[in-house]
């Protein structure tokens, strides 16, 4: 059950009146293999300023046997109410609190997450906290500026292992008694718990000597490639060290991959725990290794930023994020030896692609938000938290300068090490260490919402001679529902000149311009008398946040041209350019899938491809004109099918088209190739059928009648493991009967029973686009379960059932007519409110794409 709300004036009034120095917590874990309940005792010390107070601290548990303050004890009944225990008159100056309670292991990954893997059996324990969830386990004062030292002595069953904050202690008698940490927020303490196997090193470097560790569950041991997550690690301590000139600040850095995990990562303090999905057991793209790569270098920059100093309040949750994003890209882009130099071009074509989409839905916020309780901060883990503020963070940085930026960096962490700070912090460090005033730069980037476009103006003479240049910006109306005002803002951004080599047969930049665009009209005077070229491209380099448009002539070039860049961040950011279009219903599907059927053959950054597999299929099932949907996938699925034919034997290219291959085949023939490449009647030169890759092949031979339960079983047979689980009840949701819809619907919404991890994989397998008439029905039901499935189920499991379960597939008039009459009726808190609100701004953005589409016929 979700715990009871924390308000910022509430956090703000405890944090006045309480200085927390202590938390000692024993854990009795030994009855971990059996699950239930387990015995938590803690023991907090604090000060108080004001005697004879009013406070509490929270804690959800399914019961509490004793609470002691100062020696006295208080009646537990009565004191424990809706996850507070309240402290109410009885505080004065020093205080010490005992708490006895019965805590529970939880299968959402909150808390004190356990799983069992059905291959040895065995049980693994994790902690999960942010944002309020270290009151599953002890109590705590749970929020993040009531810093405090945390000892942990954790009792667990024969042969476990305990790892958490600080080092890893010999156990007596299976007890783990931990040495306390440093000063700390509740939110990035954690413990591992379980018969993990591990893998130990150092990293060394001018005296200094960090021992590292890396764990898994042994049944994920063989695919563990220890030396290539070592390897980033240290990269990532050499560059974070200079560039912030401050210590790595814990004795030592381990990274935990855990079963279950709802998220990437988590930045527990030198205690990473990361998703074991990033433990690789079949074959992948370089796109994946990347994308690990960036999650280890994001979770290890807020070792500094987010653990050594830690926001004050959930507010500046964004610049903790934004922040760790920023510094992990670049880190992958400049650090010596990376094996990412175009970590640019991956951010530009994901990351900003996510911030340019949430940036235009209802819920659009400014970069700072305003966090009123927990209930915002908990669905604020967004497009603009994270990459919309890195993106801008990437522009300060171009508009203070790079070493003045780390500069007032290093005196930031420096002035406030341990502590807690606002935005306000880091601003005064910045113009310290620069010169600038950046109140009104911060007032227009931050504090604002919604986003810019930028389209060039060109005029040329007879002779092709320009004769004027400007550039427009717009500040689109927001969208209906969002707070706030369009705003006009200042860019710092490249103009790039590229034109079409004859002996290479590239388009090459002959000419880049860097300049102020500041107002609706910027002129660019510069540009006059020079020959036009044929491709204007604004924002090269990609140092602003703002939607591009190609003029006219450079659209219709790029349109046979756009695999012709000579590098990759141009082509990145015209495949932006295009997609933003098509979504904008600027651009019709069709005309989109002409274009990156044009151009994506040769497009070289396997991630950019893999990010065009995936919008191509979603502008075709969402945004084309249904009349035309099948005759477009049928297009698409031929042309994947002879890319998959034609890619270099064994190459991240021949996977890639594989796998979109097999996400649309649809005629007789195709899926026979599917069933032939599994039984190994056919085979293509140098694609390795692995275990994933069958399932993408089971997945889809299941949703479209193939494939019924006895195929099914018979590959879990194949693949007995945790993650082969997963794939089963996805392939089983996924089959095209009325039959095995309404058990996957009845497992996720009649019962709490299915982990997060397997509820995530029957939603997955339930939504089947070319099942919109199947799942038609479910329409109306969703929207009579979702307010009680919110109100009783825990935030994560809820989150995934309203993103998850809404119709989206179901584009029509009547989908918003019946999410606006339940908006109306339901009268949902903002959270859940926000989230249908999102969803429903996605059909109404289909339903005009699709007229456009139809429109271009």
């Amino acid at each position: 059950m979700p715990g009871t709300n924390l308000t910022r004036e509430e956090a703000q009034q405890r944090a006045k009146l309480l200085t927390v120095d202590s938390y000692e917590i024993d854990l009795d874990l030994s009855g971990a293999q059996e699950g239930g309940t387990y015995r938590s005792v803690t023991t907090v010390r604090f000060d108080v300023a004001e005697n004879g107070a009013d406070s509490f601290i929270d804690l959800v548990a399914p019961a509490v046997h004793e609470v002691t303050l100062n020696g006295d004890a208080l009646d537990a009944d009565e004191v424990f109410k809706d996850s507070r225990i309240a402290l109410s008159g009885l505080l004065e100056g020093r205080n010490v609190l005992r708490v006895v309670a019965d805590c529970a292991y939880t299968n959402t990954g909150e808390g004190l997450h356990r799983f069992v893997d059905p291959v040895d059996q065995q049980a693994y324990l994790y902690t999960q906290f942010e944002v309020p969830d270290a009151r599953r386990v002890f109590a705590s004062f749970e929020q993040p500026d009531l810093k405090a030292t945390f000892q942990f002595t954790v009792k667990a069953p024969e042969g476990w292992t305990v790892i958490s904050n600080s080092p890893t202690p010999e156990p007596q008698d299976n007890v783990w008694s931990f040495e306390p940490t440093p000063r700390i927020s509740t939110y990035i303490t954690a413990l591992i718990v379980g018969p993990y196997h591990s893998v130990h090193s150092v990293y060394e470097k001018d005296g200094q000597s960090v021992p590292l560790g890396i764990y898994c569950r042994p049944s994920l041991a063989e695919y563990l490639d220890s030396d290539a997550i070592f390897e980033v690690t240290r990269q990532g301590f050499d560059w974070f060290q200079e560039k912030f000139d401050y210590a790595y600040p814990f004795k030592k850095y381990d990274q935990l991959f855990v079963p279950e995990f709802n998220a990437g990562a988590m930045e527990n303090a030198g205690a990473v725990t990361i998703r074991d999905q990033y433990v690789f057991r079949s074959k992948v793209t370089g796109a994946a290794y990347e994308g690990r790569a960036e999650t280890i270098l994001h979770e290890l920059a807020h070792m500094w930023f987010g653990d050594l100093v830690t926001m004050e309040w959930w507010n500046d949750l964004w610049l903790n994020e934004s922040f760790a994003t920023y510094t992990s890209i670049a880190c992958q882009a400049h650090a010596p030896e990376s094996r990412w130099p175009q970590a640019w071009t991956t951010f530009a074509n994901q990351m900003k692609t996510w911030a340019y989409r949430q940036d235009q839905l209802p819920s659009t916020h400014p970069i700072m938000a305003e966090i009123r309780d927990l209930d915002d901060v908990l669905v604020n883990f967004d497009g603009i938290t994270y990459a919309k503020g890195a993106s801008v963070l990437k522009q300060l940085v171009a508009y203070v300068g790079q070493d003045e930026f780390f500069k007032g960096v290093q005196a930031y962490f420096k002035r406030h090490a341990f502590g807690n700070t606002r935005l306000s912090d880091l601003l005064g460090a910045l113009e310290e260490t620069s010169g600038r005033d950046l109140k009104a730069w911060s007032k227009q980037w931050l504090q604002t919402a919604g986003i810019n476009i930028l389209r060039p103006e060109i005029e040329t003479d007879a002779d092709g001679v320009i004769t004027s240049f400007a550039i427009r910006q717009e500040a689109p109306a927001l969208p209906a529902g969002a707070k706030g005002e369009p705003t006009l803002r200042p860019h710092r951004i490249a103009v790039g000149l590229y034109n079409l080599d004859a002996g290479s047969g590239k388009l090459v930049r002959d000419e880049r311009l860097e300049l102020d665009v500041d107002g609706e009209l910027t002129a660019v005077p510069q540009l006059s008398g020079t020959r036009r070229p044929d491709v204007v491209l604004l924002n090269d380099d990609d140092l602003s946040y703002a939607k591009v448009r190609l003029d006219e002539e450079s659209l219709a070039f790029v349109t046979d041209h756009l695999g012709d860049f000579d590098t990759s961040l141009p082509r990145a950011l015209c495949w932006a350019s295009s997609w933003d279009m098509t979504r904008d219903a600027e651009l019709a599907t069709r005309d989109y899938l002409s274009l990156v059927l044009s151009g994506i053959g040769k497009e070289s950054d396997i991630g950019v491809v893999q990010s065009l597999q995936r919008q191509v299929k979603l502008a075709i099932e969402l945004y084309a004109a249904p009349g035309t949907r099948e005759a477009l996938l049928t297009r698409w699925t031929d042309a994947t099918l002879a890319h998959l034919r034609a890619a270099e034997a064994g190459s991240d290219h021949q996977l890639a088209w594989a796998r979109a291959f097999a996400a649309t085949a649809r005629t007789p023939e195709q899926l026979d190739l599917l069933e032939g490449l599994l039984d190994g009647s056919h085979s293509i030169e140098g694609l390795a059928v692995d275990t994933e890759l069958r399932w993408a092949f089971v997945q889809r031979l299941a949703a479209v009648g193939r494939f019924d339960e006895a195929e099914i079983a018979g590959e879990y047979e194949r693949d007995k493991t945790a993650a082969g689980e997963r794939h089963a009840v996805t392939a089983r949701a996924a089959r095209p009967t009325a039959e095995a819809k309404a058990e996957a619907w009845s497992s996720v919404i009649d019962s709490d029973k299915l982990p997060n991890a397997l509820q995530e994989a029957v939603i997955v397998g339930f939504v089947q686009t070319d099942q919109r008439e199947l799942l038609a029905p479910y329409a109306d039901t969703f929207f009579e379960v979702v307010k009680d499935i919110w109100d009783a189920r825990s935030h994560e499991i809820a989150q995934q059932i309203a993103i998850g379960l809404y119709p989206t597939i179901q584009v029509s008039e009547d989908t918003l007519r019946k999410t606006d009459a339940w908006l109306t009726s339901a009268e949902p808190n903002a959270a859940l409110r926000r989230l249908i609100s999102e969803s429903r701004a996605g059909v109404e953005r289909a339903l005009k794409a699709q007229a456009a589409d139809a429109a271009a016929e």
